[in-house]
């Protein structure tokens, strides 16, 4: 265990979440509970291009990679995501991606340097780390470890899977055909087992215990969390172990440097609002951007549009409005409808300000939530590649017009508010460490 390393007496928290947009969001959320309860020094291990962002969130950073790097995390996540999207179905894309689990070894390798040395350099008594960022020198550096699970519920299955759900990243109901489960469970295993053994042996060889069979990520031992609202949940059908943590949203607080007033030409138009957004990744898809933005053209709404980093590749409609970053922790309170792509934050977030959504999911586990969302009657979940323009504004004007709906959403919004879940992170942490101290 490592010691209380500053001169406040304040105990060192590293957070290693990886350089996906939505684990860092999720991460910064966690972050700033942290920061604000005065108990502890956050720092962020990160690449290059994030760190700006975090310090002028008064947070201290550490890079994985070198300060020269010309590294954009959000280019290069979108060539992750056109691996998986496309016209391949979900179960191909996810055997492509367990067959090609191995091909990130190199990535890894050269990151564990960066990370041996930040470990040295602030010797934290507290590892905070997302499952899906493989790192042998933080499994082994003793000290507390906190993984969390920025995506879907659902994807707990890459570290326990259970029969009694289906397999993740398929979109399947838990109410689908279970013969249909077991058919895809036996293509996805033996996927799993041409990269099983380089992978386990690779983590073996650098200090790390024997992963169980095809289980290709670590619980932590100390504390889990993960990222769903009680009502999206699965512990109805399927219990876990008592160091797991659910949480309702890691929603980071809003930023009063992200200055969001909507046009006042914009503003007199007639029509609810609504906010469309495919997330850093799925806004890049221009084609996609154009054939969705084409259709709600016709709507008789007015829809806020986050552009993304192509904004400059399509214009929108005289309904629309939108920028290449739409501050969406500011936009979801005043907005009726929210079509989203499904990534875990926005659908948290959109539980939290009580808003119906529309989930057009494009890759890894936006499926399950888009259908956890249909199955539990928060929204509705359409295929943004196919689903034609009638589909689209029915669907709008359905959830619009739903005031049952309205208040089933009204009633989640309040009790998600009012457990604040998030706040009592410092509580756990505090428990955990002491815990540790007591060994």
């Amino acid at each position: 265990m490592a010691s209380i390393s500053n001169s406040n007496n304040q105990l060192t928290v590293l957070i290693a979440p990886g350089s996906f947009v939505g684990p860092l969001m999720s991460a910064i959320g966690i972050g700033e509970v942290l920061r604000d309860s005065g108990h502890y020094r956050v720092v962020f291990a990160v690449t290059v291009d994030w760190r700006q962002k975090l310090q002028t969130m008064n947070f201290e950073v550490e890079l994985i990679g070198e300060e020269q790097s010309v590294v954009d995390s959000v280019e290069t996540n979108v060539e992750v995501s056109q691996r998986l999207s496309g016209n391949q179905s979900l179960l191909d894309k996810s055997v492509m991606l367990y067959e090609t689990w191995n091909d990130y070894i190199p990535v890894l390798e050269v990151n564990e340097q960066y990370y041996r040395a930040v470990i040295q350099r602030i010797r934290p008594d507290v590892i905070v780390s997302e499952h899906l960022n493989i790192s042998p020198t933080i499994i082994n550096y003793q000290c507390v470890k906190v993984y969390f699970n920025s995506n879907g519920a659902l994807m707990l299955d890459m570290i326990h899977d259970d029969p009694r759900l289906p397999p993740s990243q398929l979109g399947l109901s838990v109410n689908s055909d279970k013969q249909e489960w077991e058919e895809c469970r036996s293509k996805l295993t033996k996927a799993k087992n041409i990269s099983f053994n380089q992978w386990n042996s690779w983590l073996q060889g650098n200090g790390c215990p024997p992963l169980p069979k095809n289980q290709f990520l670590y619980p932590s031992p100390d504390a889990n969390f993960y990222l769903t609202p009680k009502e999206l949940d699965y512990t109805d059908i399927r219990p876990l172990p008592d160091n797991y943590y659910q949480f309702d949203y890691f929603k980071r607080t809003a930023n009063d440097d992200d200055v969001f007033e909507l046009p006042e030409q914009f503003r007199q138009k007639s029509g609810k609002l609504i906010y469309f957004s495919l997330g850093s990744m799925g806004s890049a898809d221009v084609d996609l951007m154009k054939r969705l933005v084409g259709m709600l053209a016709n709507s008789e709404h007015r829809i806020i549009v986050s552009k993304g980093i192509k904004h400059d590749k399509y214009e929108l409609a005289d309904n629309m409005w939108g920028e290449r970053f739409v501050p969406q922790i500011k936009v979801l309170p005043i907005v009726d409808l929210f079509i989203t792509h499904g990534g875990n934050n926005s659908v948290t977030e959109c539980m939290y300000f009580g808003k119906p959504m529309i989930v057009c999911p494009i890759f890894f586990d936006q499926y399950d939530n888009a259908q956890r969302v249909e199955d539990k009657g928060y929204g509705i979940r359409l295929n943004p590649y196919e689903c034609s323009e009638q589909q689209l504004l029915q669907s709008i004007d359905k959830l619009l017009n739903d005031t049952k709906l309205s208040e089933k959403l009204s009633k989640a919004a309040k009790r998600i508010q009012t457990d604040k879940q998030i706040e009592k992170i410092p509580e756990i942490f505090d428990r955990l460490v002491k815990n540790k101290l007591n060994v």
